[in-house]
């Protein structure tokens, strides 16, 4: 069979979804990425084997001509494609796909990795983009989830008929590639490390402000942030803030990194104090390295932990909160710290393996067959 994965970034291809392109492929599949061009692109021909199909996506924008615009985009493609299947990702494949992928006559399966700012700010956008949300989810042939409290609330709205719904364990997590090291060894400065886009809803002001706090009760404690900032669609810390921020010299920012694993693996505790996820992978691979974490008690989040076992959850948008439970953690022994990450690697191998994932979708892909294509009517 042919199947498309269709996501608003090459990188996120790249970095989420390598594993279920392989698995597609070792099953006898032929994978299409269909995204738009970013650095990735290339790479997923060259060194993954897929086809790589671009497209024309504005991911933050909201101009209800241009997202119109843009399911005309998908249905060319899809029409001159064919591929068997189609897998969308993120809001606007989710949305403007599966009404293209229902022209056409090409069955999809979505995936919600996350509610972004839609159930998180209340405002007309919201309401439109629930709407939207109403009318495609009714074609799909299946729609995942990462964790059980968006699946309700999608349920709750009415957006979705409850037996096309399924959940998964985040996008899973490659626990051979994500091991703890042979010897614990604990960093003198204590080491806290953050992963993600330099955006107000990933808690990166929250988590600025707990550095200071910690830095004051712990003079010297490094606390480092990864990830790139991100000033499009009016929810990134814009870049003179986030400088003005730098100043006050509480925060290593490490920048961008093909190589996550390294860094975790040179951090004591790996904190993640976002307002919702889905399931955040760089909390998974955390736990699959044997890393304690800190993050927040919201949906997504909190599925990546067992408070006082393998981590603390702390209360959304409290950096007072936050920065308590990242001095709990810096306080214990060596032989406190080194169980709590035992018990998440536990929970890395039980809970999400990327195994999971990939069964399930090599599953539903199988089982899916072509629907004829919606009958246009012309006036």
């Amino acid at each position: 069979m042919r199947v498309a994965i269709v996501i608003n970034t090459s990188w996120n291809i790249w970095n989420f979804r390598r594993s279920l392109v392989k698995a597609l492929q070792d099953a006898g599949h032929e994978v299409l990425a269909i995204a738009p061009p970013d650095d990735y692109s290339a790479r997923l021909e060259t060194e993954l084997g897929c086809r790589f199909v671009p497209i024309l996506m504005e991911n933050k924008g909201t101009n209800p001509v241009k997202d119109a615009q843009l399911t005309g985009r998908f249905y060319r493609i899809y029409k001159r494609e064919q591929p068997d299947v189609v897998l969308h990702y993120t809001i606007k494949p989710n949305i403007y796909g599966s009404i293209a992928a229902k022209l056409a006559g090409i069955p999809s399966v979505n995936n919600v990795s996350g509610l972004g700012t839609v159930f998180i700010v209340k405002n007309f956008v919201s309401k439109v983009a629930l709407g939207l949300y109403r009318f495609a989810f009714r074609f799909p042939k299946r729609i995942f989830f990462q964790n059980d409290d968006d699946r309700q609330l999608f349920l709750q709205h009415g957006l979705v008929a409850p037996g096309i719904t399924d959940l998964l364990p985040g996008s899973g997590i490659d626990t051979n590639k994500f091991r703890p090291a042979t010897e614990f060894v604990r960093n003198t400065p204590f080491t806290f490390l953050m992963i993600a886009r330099v955006l107000y809803e990933k808690g990166v002001e929250e988590y600025f402000e707990a550095a200071r706090l910690v830095r004051e009760a712990v003079p010297g404690t490094r606390i480092q942030l990864l990830g790139g900032i991100d000033e499009s669609g009016g929810v990134g810390v814009k870049r003179a803030v986030f400088e003005q921020w730098m100043q006050a010299g509480n925060i290593e920012y490490l920048g961008t990194s093909d190589n996550v694993a390294e860094h975790i693996a040179q951090a004591d505790c790996v904190v993640l104090p976002s307002y919702r996820e889905g399931t955040p992978k760089t909390l998974l691979e955390a736990a699959a390295m044997g890393k304690p974490i800190v993050t927040t008690d919201v949906p997504g989040c909190r599925e990546t932990v067992v408070d006082g076992q393998n981590g603390l959850l702390c209360e959304v948008r409290n950096a007072q909160d936050l920065a308590a439970k990242m001095q709990q953690v810096l306080g214990l022994s060596d032989a406190a710290l080194a169980k709590m990450g035992r018990a998440g690697r536990e929970l890395a191998e039980q809970k999400f393996d990327e195994r999971i994932v990939l069964d399930k979708y090599l599953r539903v892909v199988a089982s899916v067959q072509p629907t004829p294509a919606l009958a246009l009517k012309t006036a």
